[in-house]
């Protein structure tokens, strides 16, 4: 079968292309997927370059986030058989005709998804609601501002605050992008070309926002301390501005903010009971329709490695789904 294989780590992702390899064979506890989509997540884009936190040795197959078919079974896998559709957290291995994942990190294919849209949804809606349910507290009535919001996390950030009942005001770089945004739920969006401080104190009557969803880093995140409000939640969602950014210990003690560090796989390894309790609750979302996955394109399985580029370009709206 083919399969996208980092055979070498580099910066440029010259070590990433499509090469043919043995299909995998389900062991205890696990299935076998023909995958119908994948969608591409920041973390198996810095996997490839060496930067994530977690360090695989070439060869690997990335793509955490996949849909499809089940085609075989292993030995002791119960609620699932052959031909079911199902969708949920690969961890590896998706970038894939076929991809062996464990029975307990699937779920069966909501109705309400299409496999595109089912690939989409895991790992960013789960980031999502770690973030502002576990990490942030977020509460109906508050201001949830959504840094980065037209990425994949960024609008999973938009729709699950909504859900929650916050005002969410929503920035990023990009008019064409904040509309497309604002279509989908914000309530209010900022084009942050310009800085965004003053305008998110003029929308909160210069409260400032209670929870600040950041996963964009540098020069985003020493702003948002200069708008966030008493007691607010400001939360570390990754870098990919590049700077990791720092703050002098004065503003949280002086504004009465807490700076909170979500990784939301990490999250459920160190608390099972609540990760079982994040992952139901997501899906349950999903399979009643009230969340709404955002799916920019579909590209095969050899161009993966221009939709990382995309990605990496800010050209992408949402989710960028790969399919064999």
């Amino acid at each position: 079968m083919r399969a996208l294989v980092c055979h070498e780590i580099t910066e440029d992702l010259s070590g990433v292309g499509i090469r043919a390899v043995e299909m995998p064979v389900p062991g205890a506890g696990e299935v076998l997927i023909k995958i119908e989509a994948t969608s591409i997540n920041f973390p198996d884009i810095l996997l490839c370059q060496g930067k994530y936190q977690l360090k695989l040795t070439p060869p690997f197959t990335p793509g955490m986030d996949i849909a499809g078919t089940i085609a075989a079974l292993g030995d002791n896998v119960d609620g699932f058989k052959v031909g079911d559709a199902v969708c949920g957290g690969a961890r590896f291995g998706g970038f894939a005709e076929y991809a062996v994942v464990k029975a307990e990190g699937l779920q069966h294919k909501p109705d309400t998804l299409s496999f595109e849209q089912a690939a989409a949804y895991s790992a960013a809606y789960l980031t999502a609601y770690v973030a502002l349910v576990r990490r942030g507290r977020l509460e109906a009535g508050e201001t949830l501002l959504v840094h980065g919001a037209s990425g994949g996390v960024g609008m999973a950030a938009v729709d699950v605050g909504k859900l929650l009942g916050a005002t969410v005001i929503a920035t990023g770089g990009s008019d064409e992008k904040l509309a497309k945004v604002k279509s989908y739920g914000a309530d209010h969006v900022i084009n942050t070309s310009n800085g965004f401080r003053e305008t998110v104190k003029d929308l909160t009557d210069g409260r400032g926002a209670d929870v600040i969803y950041d996963p964009v880093g540098g020069d985003v995140f020493d702003e948002s301390v200069r708008c966030i409000a008493f007691d607010g939640r400001l939360l570390v969602i990754g870098f990919t501005s590049g700077r990791i950014a720092s703050v002098a210990t004065n503003m949280p003690l002086i504004k009465g903010f807490s700076v909170v560090g979500v990784r939301a796989g990490e999250y459920g390894r160190q608390f099972p009971d609540r990760g079982r309790e994040n992952v139901a609750q997501i899906w349950a979302w999903a399979r009643d329709g009230k969340t709404r996955p955002y799916v920019h394109d579909r590209l095969p399985l050899d161009q993966t490695v221009d939709g990382f580029r995309a990605l990496l370009d800010r050209k992408v709206v949402g989710k960028m789904i790969i399919s064999p």
